[in-house]
């Protein structure tokens, strides 16, 4: 009897390993591509050439290690490039952020005429595709252009010019996530505050902006990814490496009669991760305590 209460409890301990381990090798197996490829990168932006993850040099040799691939960061344009593309990233997270989270707060504590209306037109402006626009924001930012002071940041073929483009391409993307934010925060303190003195504008900085830094964290993370990698409007309203950003000059290493140098390729690549990645270790803390529970907010 001891012996087959023995094997009864090792087979279901077996069988109760093996159904906690067939997650983790699920997800091992879905990632590995992508590990794969990272892995790819790494080696690629270090090496002469590759077969497959192996650095080979001339002669096909394992090998082949060399530092030729980074010597673009001393030229004086990637760091141009760079700068452009930060602040059509950095531009993207305060204008996004700061009108989205004055228009969801309203959109979510407010009851006013036309609010069902606005709420719909935005999710309306935000399924047109950026392709279907050009011409018109073409003449937008040449009519932004002509206007004196203004036209020389917010022109055509101006950083700022691309960054407010992308703005309003992202708003009300950004204006219905914050809603769904507001939504999810109690009305207590809010009352609390109204029936003190305080202005609604005191209400939004002080008391609801607090409990939606996860919500913004989480926006301010898709904004810079998208404004840092943003290639069809900086590519169609600029000319010339002065405004361009970092993927449009990616995108001078591809020709129609020149080999591209793949592993250079990955290198610029890489280079380009970094402030990604630096990005999300400073908003990671919010993101990961995202706000999941509260009771509804507005109507």
């Amino acid at each position: 009897m001891a012996m087959m209460k023995f094997e009864t409890e090792r087979t279901y301990g077996l069988r109760r390993w093996i159904g906690q381990a067939i997650p983790y090798i699920l997800l091992t197996i879905s990632i590995l591509p992508i590990l794969v490829g990272y892995a790819w990168v790494i080696i690629a932006t270090f090496s002469t050439r590759t077969e497959g993850l192996m650095p080979v040099d001339a002669q096909g040799n394992f090998g082949g290690f060399t530092l030729e691939n980074w010597t673009f960061l001393a030229d004086p344009e990637i760091w141009r490039v760079t700068l452009n593309t930060f602040l059509i990233a950095v531009g993207m997270v305060l204008g996004v952020g700061f009108v989205s989270s004055l228009a969801g707060y309203a959109l979510s504590r407010m009851n006013f005429a036309g609010r069902k209306g606005f709420l719909g037109l935005t999710l309306i402006l935000h399924a047109f595709r950026p392709e279907m626009l050009l011409i018109a924001i073409f003449f937008v930012l040449l009519f932004l252009g002509d206007i004196p002071v203004i036209g020389k940041f917010l022109g055509f073929n101006t950083v700022g010019g691309v960054a407010l483009v992308m703005i309003s391409l992202e708003l009300p993307l950004g204006i219905w996530l914050m809603k769904g934010f507001f939504d999810n925060i109690t009305w207590d303190m809010e009352r609390s505050a109204l029936i003190d003195g305080a202005s609604r504008f005191r209400v939004w900085w002080e008391i609801i902006i607090p409990q939606i830094k996860p919500g913004l964290a989480a926006l301010s993370i898709f904004l810079f990814i998208s404004g840092w990698n943003a290639f069809l409007i900086p590519y169609t309203f600029t000319i010339g490496a002065k405004v361009s950003n970092l993927p449009v000059y990616l995108n001078q290493f591809s020709g129609d009669t020149s080999l591209m140098s793949w592993n250079q390729v990955a290198a610029v690549g890489l280079f380009s991760l970094i402030p990604v990645m630096i990005f999300f270790l400073f908003t990671q803390e919010a993101l990961l305590s995202i706000y999941g529970g509260g009771s509804k907010g507005g109507v």
